[in-house]
């Protein structure tokens, strides 16, 4: 059965009450949320509203806006939906700007990552490429990509690199390579970042592995942003380049890691085109 637009609006309201609780750091509990919302809607079931909630998450994420990391985005949403959020956003904008800023520009961690990082278990399966495939002609009342500008934070961007720097340490004195891992380079540090690259590791064999790394607080789905310098230098090194995506990053660390050019494991899409006058 189709949901209702008032059964939309009610979940959406929802969701972006439960999102800026997780912006601001304040408690909350999903589940309650949960049973809260079903004697609302049309004898619904758990799993149905659950959905709905990825489904907003995959219409913030095409918008460029974060969303909630405990529900993953799944893209096969009606138009309607991403219609009435639309309409969310633009009537709440000021409220939501602000709690998206606080977002983008947060780069400080909690007390579990002051602790020491279990390389053991930082490093996931990476995720398949995004089904959000389709183009879609979304309307965005909040023009600013929230995404981006966090994957921008430079002092977030740094304590991730920081964090592939020591596991990169990590990975090549577990392999009994100390004297490689003493040659590791934070190149982007040391010589600025527009080299294409963050980090000049080694290779259990000794030869060059060349590290960019992207950061973000939000979940493993969620896309990156490359500039023209990153995407010739994957191509022109690609059998020693490697991107390590760095995810749930003041919670619960994780990384994943894809070889090769950028084409091959993730689906590149043009945002922004420049044009000229004869």
């Amino acid at each position: 059965m189709d949901w209702t637009r008032e059964e939309v609006l009610l979940i959406i309201a929802d969701y972006f009450n439960m999102l800026q609780l997780e912006i601001a750091q304040v408690p909350y509990n999903k589940t309650q949320h949960r049973k809260a919302l079903l004697p609302l809607l049309n004898n619904r079931k758990n799993g149905s509203v659950e959905f709905k909630h990825q489904n907003i998450s995959a219409v913030l994420l095409e918008m460029g806006l974060p969303f909630i990391r405990g529900y993953k985005p799944m893209h096969n949403y009606q138009q309607m939906l991403a219609d009435e959020v639309a309409e969310f956003l633009s009537a709440n904008q000021i409220q939501l700007e602000a709690r998206f800023e606080t977002f983008s520009e947060k780069s400080d961690v909690n007390a579990q990552l002051q602790r020491q990082v279990d390389f053991n278990s930082l490093l996931i399966d990476e995720p398949i490429i995004s089904a959000a495939a389709e183009d879609r002609e979304l309307y965005r009342p909040i023009k600013t990509n929230y995404l981006e500008k966090e994957q921008n934070n430079r002092i977030l961007g740094a304590k991730g690199e920081n964090l592939v720097l020591e596991y990169e340490k990590w990975r090549l004195i577990n392999n009994g390579k100390k004297s490689l891992a003493n040659k590791i380079k934070w190149v982007s540090k040391d010589l600025g970042d527009g080299l294409g690259y963050d980090i000049l590791s080694k290779n259990i064999d000794g030869s060059d592995r060349f590290i960019e790394v992207k950061t973000t607080k939000l979940t493993r789905e969620t896309p990156i942003f490359l500039t023209k310098t990153e995407l010739r230098f994957a191509e022109s090194n690609s059998k020693n380049f490697s991107l390590y995506r760095v995810f749930n990053f003041d919670t619960k660390p994780g990384l994943f890691i894809r070889n090769g050019v950028y084409n091959s494991f993730c689906l590149l899409k043009p945002e922004t085109f420049k044009g000229y006058f004869n």
